[in-house]
């Protein structure tokens, strides 16, 4: 009989052993993983609607941590097929019937449950601001056709808008910052740091209509108009960005052979940045139809000329050069280029979208020297159309415009930003950091759903601390019992 009541009591505490170790197991890893109970996933969606094309970015997070860093991440991406909306002033129906196909492969991606609360974006850049400044009227009518169709998706359409040059600037100075974790980091002993200042990053963006430089300067920002002003995670910062209109790179060729035309004497222009051999037609309507040529001749809207290359890269980079106005920076410091106030760049930058994909087709993504910058560019310009055309049989549709477009980063990189041969290799050419597409979208939409917050995360959370609190109690509890079960096993005497 003593024996007896003996094992109950033992199993009876052991039973409350065993339970208060599962409840205190329990704790921890319903407060520490997100295996046993995952957050809840939140998504975005924005669109880059830029001179020559448009995209669709999806982001997703989980919803318990919006105010924390580096938790975004890219979930889709998707090429809107067809030319920039700014390009659909004759069709505007068309600008917005052209966005279905992505909206519904994003749909199909997110949950049903979930549509209605997804905010989604529209952001034009350089190629609508062209054109709200030669007819206002188109652009708006563009814009309601948008509006007209992703209103018909069940999700939170927040608009289409115009960005101004320098929040393009600023939101991918912000993006490049927030996936590589310079703007706050969290440390192992749980708290939340800046790191130094040294290791934020400038950005540097190049569309088809406009080109941005945006970092953080050593020296206080004299010219307000290219300061940017944030409060993030409890911190200032004061941004140089600037924005420079009808220098991307699609305005650049434009720009080059509207050059050519006005100042060729013959009846076939020579260009000396097309590979010699290469040949083609241009439209004087389509060459003309921009604000950034400014002096353009009488022409007949059917008027065309014949264009030959050259393949001579020191004319070439002659010919761009001109299309700088260097001359209003002489004898000032602190200027870039057409006048305009630039503080010396220090530090690490990112250069991506246009910088990326021409250096990358080049293979001068690797850290190469300046020198071997140069060469390269000069023997690619020198090749004949029919090597170039033999080398890179897939690059049909862009390949006579490279030669263009390394030349004028290569200028607009040294002469105009005045990077040299010994900050050159400061210069990182990236289309992603940390899985996600560099650009200004994913900045603008943590802007726009204010994720980033102006104050520094807490250490903890108090209900991370109270169920901590409760689970080193079952803990403890499990122990003293196992202790008074052990003692009574041992010690308890039959009758």
């Amino acid at each position: 009989m003593g024996h007896s009541q003996r094992d109950i009591t033992f199993s009876v505490l052991l039973g409350a052993t065993v339970l208060s170790g599962v409840i205190a197991l329990i704790l921890f890893l319903v407060d520490g993983s997100d295996i046993f109970l995952p957050p809840e996933t939140k998504y975005g969606m924005v669109f880059d609607a830029g001179s020559s094309h448009t995209s669709l970015f999806v982001y997703k997070w989980p919803a318990g941590k919006e105010n924390d860093t580096g938790i975004v991440s890219q979930a889709l991406f998707c090429n809107v097929e067809g030319p920039g909306i700014s390009q659909y002033v004759n069709d505007p129906a068309n600008a917005g019937e052209s966005l279905r196909p992505c909206m519904e492969k994003a749909l199909a991606l997110i949950p049903e449950d979930k549509h209605e609360e997804t905010p989604t974006f529209l952001g034009a850049t350089a190629g609508m601001r062209l054109l709200r400044e030669k007819n206002s009227s188109q652009a708006d009518r563009i814009f309601e056709e948008i509006s007209k169709v992703l209103g018909q998706f069940p999700v939170s359409f927040q608009g289409a808008q115009i960005l101004t040059g320098n929040e393009e600037g600023s939101f991918g100075w912000i993006t490049v910052n927030y996936v590589l974790e310079t703007l706050v980091k969290y440390t192992f002993s749980g708290e939340w740091i800046q790191p130094p200042m040294a290791q934020m990053v400038g950005a540097l963006d190049l569309g088809g209509a406009s080109t941005q430089i945006t970092f953080l300067p050593l020296d206080p920002i004299t010219d307000p108009s290219t300061e940017a002003t944030f409060h993030l995670y409890g911190y200032n910062y004061s941004v140089y960005a600037h924005s420079y209109l009808c220098y991307g790179q699609n305005q650049m060729q434009k720009r080059l052979l509207a050059h050519l035309v006005q100042t060729s004497s013959s009846e076939v222009v020579r260009n000396p940045c097309y590979h010699a051999g290469y040949e083609t037609t241009l439209s004087l309507a389509d060459l003309y139809d921009t604000p950034c040529i400014k002096n353009s001749q009488n022409f007949h809207p059917t008027q065309s000329v014949k264009v030959e290359g050259l393949g001579n890269p020191e004319v070439c980079y002659s010919a761009i050069y001109s299309l700088f106005n260097f001359s209003t920076c002489l004898g000032r410091e602190n200027c870039a280029f057409d006048g305009i106030y630039q503080p010396q760049q220090h530090g690490q930058f990112y250069a991506f979208a246009g910088f990326y994909y021409t250096f990358n087709f080049l293979n001068l993504t690797g850290g190469q020297s300046l020198h071997t910058v140069n060469v390269t560019i000069w023997e690619f310009c020198q090749k004949s159309w029919k090597q170039v055309e033999a080398s890179y049989p897939d690059e049909k549709q862009r390949l006579h415009n490279y030669c263009t477009n390394a030349m004028h980063i290569l200028i607009l990189l040294t002469n105009g930003y005045k990077f040299d041969s010994e900050t050159w290799n400061n210069i990182h050419f990236y289309k992603q950091a940390a899985g996600t597409d560099i650009g200004w979208t994913l900045g603008y939409m943590l802007n726009m759903t204010n994720m980033i917050p102006a104050e520094a995360p807490g250490i903890y959370r108090a209900e991370s601390y109270g169920v901590w609190v409760t689970g080193v109690f079952f803990i403890v509890l499990a122990i003293v019992i196992s202790l008074v079960a052990g003692v009574i096993y041992c010690f308890w005497s039959p009758d």
